[in-house]
């Protein structure tokens, strides 16, 4: 009986504990985290695709490897607020691709350490939004492009991030003859926008990714698409813009005035290519980004923007890059792109949030895409 007795008071008691829970819940419920500096579109009806600046400042040493996963983690977050359809990334994952010796003045990770540095920040977007990369030269090769051996498709196979299988509609294989997101498209769809195809390629594409890339664009499925061509070379970088010429590579098969003369010139409806790769190490904002625009053989504006930020933050050996990425906004008028120049890494305190927003017009611009 006293045993009987001791249960039915110890139900009694655990019923009465949740019912003063529920009552505190319910007094007191239970509030979302505050972001310091919450971002939102300029009008509810855009979408965003979100640009990386070259990561490879970030991966080359264990202290700034949670920068890069705090960028990746803060557009995680953001993905319903600013309606982010995908996340492009202009290359150099890494500083060195396959090298086991540390040369301390330049790094502190091996290339293995890199790539998985570099895995790890992105898999934060695993399964929730598309993120396409354009391949640099540190991805190539040794320590830099000496061959077009890549760990690229090793650690990113189309498997494993599911919203690559709903929006990539095509690939080519990479140097090796290995099926690779190294040169692959990626479509998408909006109410206003109508189609749009995203493009990324290979360092210094070869011949046959260009012909690839062409023939793709303009045949009867995607021609009426708006096309956002990526390729990580493509042109210098400061306020007197062009197309690079010449580099110091071994993999020389196409710079970036090869790749207007070649694709994008006589290609009507690439009408934005997107790179990354130059820069400087003198810390000013300007000298690490670049645009310009010209008229391709339809007569149709091309416009043509670097963007890589990995010597602000300290120069070459800095942290990085300051957490600087881009937000583009694709207005609802079916013809107008917003770019914004944003930190989470100054956004997320109170103390540091009037700094994360760059607003030069170097920073801050529009591009008007011409039907």
């Amino acid at each position: 009986m006293k045993k009987t007795s001791k249960v039915i008071f110890t139900k009694s008691l655990a019923f009465a504990a949740g019912i003063a829970l529920a009552l505190i819940c319910a007094v007191a419920p239970l509030h979302a985290q505050r972001h310091a500096d919450p971002q939102k579109l300029a009008n509810p009806d855009s979408f965003s695709m979100i640009l990386l600046g070259d990561p490879q400042g970030y991966t080359k040493y264990d202290i700034n490897q949670p920068i890069f996963e705090l960028c990746t983690a803060w557009i995680s977050d953001n993905i319903s607020r600013l309606n982010i359809k995908a996340v492009l990334c202009t290359g150099d994952l890494v500083e060195q691709n396959e090298n086991i010796i540390l040369n301390r003045k330049m790094l502190n990770q091996t290339s293995r350490e890199m790539w998985q540095s570099a895995s790890r920040s992105l898999a934060r977007l695993d399964n929730k939004v598309p993120y396409i990369v354009s391949c640099g030269n540190h991805d190539y090769g040794y320590r830099s492009s000496e061959n077009g051996m890549t760990r690229f498709p090793e650690y990113f196979p189309i498997e494993r991030n599911s919203t690559w299988r709903d929006t990539c509609v095509a690939a080519l294989p990479n140097r090796n003859g290995i099926p690779s997101l190294e040169n692959a498209a990626f479509e998408f769809s909006d109410e206003k926008w109508g189609r749009l195809l995203v493009i990324t390629s290979e360092f210094h594409p070869r011949n046959e990714v260009l012909d690839w890339a062409k023939k793709l664009a303009s045949s009867k499925k995607y021609e009426n698409h708006t096309v956002i061509f990526m390729t990580h070379s493509f042109l210098t970088n400061g306020k007197d813009s062009r197309r690079i010429e010449k580099e110091k590579y071994k993999l020389i098969d196409n710079n970036g005035a090869d790749i207007w003369e070649k694709l994008i010139r006589s290609t009507p409806n690439i009408r934005l290519v997107i790179c990354g790769h130059t820069a400087n190490g003198k810390g000013k904002f300007e000298d690490n980004v670049s645009y310009r625009a010209d008229a391709n053989d339809a007569g149709k504006t091309v416009h043509q923007m670097m963007f890589n930020v990995q010597t602000l933050g300290g120069g070459w050996e800095g942290n990085g890059g300051d957490g600087w990425l881009r937000i583009l906004e694709f207005l609802p008028d079916g013809k107008t792109i917003a770019v914004r120049t944003y930190s989470p890494l100054f956004g997320i305190s109170p103390s540091t949030k009037h700094l994360a927003h760059r607003t030069e017009p170097f920073d801050q611009f529009e591009m008007t895409i011409e039907r």
